[in-house]
């Protein structure tokens, strides 16, 4: 009879364990597919929001930084009056950018360099007064008397230095391929925005080669991407038979799309009359380079590139028609970081057992 509970116990224990370690992993998978699921969706949530989000205030109004309420754009005789300089940090064909600050913080101030482009100018700005968005520079202020004009100051600057920021110890764990692909997702999200504006279709024209676009853009402390230029945002109107031509010069090299090179050989001079004009797609074209350099050469980053190699080579097509659209292109670039996600979380499932 002392022998019986002793033998009960080990014909039960090798069916009990096996059973015990399932439903430990079944259990890691509900968790961790719970967790991915809260993840994915305050993902998707965030990128989903509307365009003019509720963090933005009414037209006319700002606000940044820790404050609350919104203020009035700043007017000529407060920028005057408010305002202060301190000293130059940019300079470019229409403007130059000075560093300044206003009530103890750090704005940017942009005013007019030559005359002969004060309609690029005030086109600039009409562009950024309409476009306010969580995709566009913080509109601080304006004076069009003096072609001056006040936005948010960024302390990591343009694109163009990403690489150097994320070298910087500080910023180090965002040199993945998730964070990378997170910066990718933000630029091709601000090409969207353009294509489907409150104001229709416009075209990111200042972006003949690759250091040209990164200077058009703005990375935010929090690792957000911002168009900050607005200069040169010509719009395409389709039904009223209005495409776009980016500038009156001619355009050379394998960055610009094959619509915006002069298509009639080298015996035939160029003459802007006889440039045919494009439209949306030639941004489109673009957008492999551009995450190519997002994504640089971190460890998973070429796995991201394989994941993305068809909707690129799609961009990359001659026939602009036969292009994805921007939505199109995000919402690959969306499934692609979910599915990459999943695939690197199962792993750790497999660590937990």
């Amino acid at each position: 009879m002392e022998k019986k509970p002793h033998f009960f116990r080990r014909e039960l224990l090798p069916r009990e364990v096996p059973s015990i370690s399932l439903a430990l992993l079944l259990a890691a998978i509900l968790l961790l597919n719970a967790l991915l699921y809260l993840y994915l969706n305050k993902f998707s949530s965030s990128l989903g929001r509307v365009e003019t989000d509720s963090g933005l205030c009414p037209f006319g109004h700002f606000k940044f930084g820790a404050v609350k309420n919104c203020s009035p754009w700043l007017s000529c005789e407060a920028i005057n009056r408010e305002v202060r300089k301190l000293k130059c940090v940019g300079e470019g064909a229409v403007k130059k950018v000075f560093l300044s600050e206003w009530k103890e913080k750090k704005v940017v101030l942009s005013q007019l360099t030559n005359s002969e482009l004060k309609e690029d100018f005030l086109h600039g700005l009409k562009m950024l007064k309409a476009l306010q968005s969580k995709h566009v520079v913080r509109l601080l202020g304006y004076c069009e008397q003096q072609f001056t004009i006040l936005t948010e100051y960024h302390p990591l600057g343009s694109l163009r230095g990403l690489n150097e920021t994320l070298h910087i110890p500080k910023y180090k764990a965002m040199n993945t391929w998730h964070g990378r692909l997170m910066l990718a997702i933000d630029y091709v999200s601000v090409i969207r925005y353009l294509h489907s504006s409150p104001l229709g279709t416009l075209v990111m024209c200042d972006s003949n080669d690759l250091d040209k676009v990164l200077s058009q853009y703005l990375l935010t402390s929090d690792f957000h991407v911002l168009v900050n230029d607005l200069d040169a945002l010509p719009l395409v109107n389709r039904s009223a038979g209005r495409l776009v031509k980016c500038g009156h010069r001619e355009l050379r090299g394998e960055f610009v799309a094959p619509e915006q090179r002069w298509p009639y050989g080298e015996d035939v001079p160029f003459e802007d009359d006889l440039m045919p004009p494009y439209d949306e797609k030639t941004d489109i074209w673009k957008i492999p380079d551009v995450s190519n350099y997002f994504l640089g050469h971190v460890e998973g980053s070429d796995i991201v590139r394989l994941h993305l190699f068809d909707i690129h080579a799609a961009c990359k097509k001659k026939d602009p028609a036969e292009r994805p659209s921007a939505q199109e292109v995000l919402d690959t670039y969306r499934k692609v970081l979910t599915l990459l996600i999943r695939e690197a979380a199962m792993p750790s499932t497999r660590e937990m057992l």
